[in-house]
Parts: structure tokens; sequence; C-alpha cells
């Protein structure tokens, strides 16, 4: 990877194929690399597939524990 001119620039790994990607306001699809990994990842987290952790037990285990 080469080194920005710009101080504000920096080059970063593409999070979909880890290629080189400029992160700075000129990429319009940073962290991508391209609008095509960006699409893959919004369709990863549309399909869930990349889900946020929960730590918390679902509402409905609640009444499992109760005879009925």
């Amino acid at each position: 990877m080469e080194t920005p001119k710009n101080p504000t620039e920096r080059w970063v790994d593409c999070p979909q194929c880890a290629q080189p990607s400029l992160y700075a306001p000129t990429n319009l699809y940073r962290p991508f690399c391209s609008e095509r990994c960006r699409q893959i990842d919004l369709g990863a987290w549309a399909s869930e597939s990349h889900r946020v952790p929960d730590e918390s037990p679902p509402d409905d285990i609640e009444g499992l524990d109760r005879p009925a």
C-alpha cells in the first residue's frame, strides 16, 4: 500500500474482500473498496447472516419455568 499524500486519508483493508481501500471522504463506499462489496455486506445484514450479540434471554422464556 502506498502512503497517502493527505494526512486525513489512509489505506485500510476492505472488510468484505480484504483488498486495499482508501479510507477518505473521496471514497463514497468507505470502508469498502467498491459498491459491490458494500452491497454484499448490506445483504448479509439484511438476511441476518451478521448479528449483534444479545446476552439477555428472550421474553418468552420466562413462562417456560412455571407449570401450566
